[in-house]
């Protein structure tokens, strides 16, 4: 299906599955950002409301702008499943947001579509609709939108599902400096969807038993691993319940034995960490940034 008529679709609500290969030949940044309002102002950022274009969608998130003029590396956080009807702006990622912008980073922690205030329809198991709207995302910011972000300086920090869509950003914007991964979804969509219908009772996911392997295969970001050409640094809790830890350690083995820049670290901690443990997290995520955003 040419990609044009898979924005058409996605425009009305009519979700199409998205492949690598579709979003490949895809061309990101539709304009529209815009700064809605301030919502808080502290003693080290800033945290305002922006939305932008994707798919034609009016798409929202909140952004923490450090004080100063900059430029500063940026990172943008991408948050896991929420069910989207009571999804909040300030997300249960808000404190990673948080720590990086008084780190000295501006963060971007975007909705996705769907996600209130965001208009269009969430996605229901594969999530590559998501991924286009941080695609979107990151050609505004690289156009300059934000004149206090360095776009030459942009890494991703994905946790669960938020995970699985920043695998499939990486193999998309090779520019990007670094991947951070916490407790992630898989880059194989067959796992996520059969996941996806077992939380969901066999409401959600079901594309897994319509879609062809073929489709299947070129939807996941480990089919293209050989193309990944950002640093990766990939987090999971042993006692995490939700997401397998062994999908975090078989793209660990996937991307070594490529050659690829990757680093692995494993917690006692579950699917959210806690305590010293999410300290220790913190400090590693910050290390990471600091090396691959210079």
């Amino acid at each position: 299906m040419p990609w044009l008529l898979g924005v058409l679709l996605l425009g009305v609500g009519l979700a199409q599955p998205l492949t690598l290969p579709d979003l490949w030949e895809r061309a990101y940044g539709e304009g529209g950002f815009r700064v809605e309002r301030v919502l808080e102002r502290n003693p080290r950022f800033t945290r305002v409301l922006f939305s932008h274009l994707s798919d034609g969608l009016r798409v929202y998130g909140f952004a923490n702008l450090p004080l100063g003029q900059g430029p500063f590396p940026v990172v943008v956080v991408l948050h896991g499943y929420v069910e989207p009807s009571r999804y909040q702006t300030l997300a249960y990622t808000a404190p990673y947001a948080d720590f990086l912008a008084e780190e000295g980073y501006l963060v971007l922690h975007p909705n996705y579509r769907g996600h209130p205030p965001s208009e269009g329809k969430p996605a229901t198991g594969l999530r590559h609709a998501y991924a286009v709207d941080v695609l979107n995302l990151l050609a505004e910011v690289r156009k300059g939108v934000l004149p206090q972000a360095d776009g030459r300086r942009i890494g991703l920090f994905g946790h669960s599902m938020g995970g699985g869509i920043a695998q499939v950003v990486a193999l998309v914007d090779p520019r990007l400096k670094g991947v951070v991964l916490y407790g992630s979804m898989s880059g194989d969509e067959r796992r996520n969807l059969e996941r996806i219908r077992y939380w969901s009772g066999g409401t959600r996911g079901q594309e897994l038993l319509t879609l062809p392997p073929k489709t299947l295969a070129e939807a996941s970001a480990w089919t293209y691993l050989e193309r990944v050409a950002v640093p990766f640094s990939v987090h999971h809790g042993i006692r995490d319940a939700q997401v397998p830890p062994e999908w975090s350690w078989e793209l660990c083995r996937r991307l070594k034995s490529l050659g690829k820049p990757v680093e692995c670290f494993s917690y006692p901690a579950g699917h959210l960490f806690r305590g010293p443990v999410d300290q220790a997290f913190r400090q590693r995520v910050l290390a990471f940034f600091g090396r691959v955003s210079r």
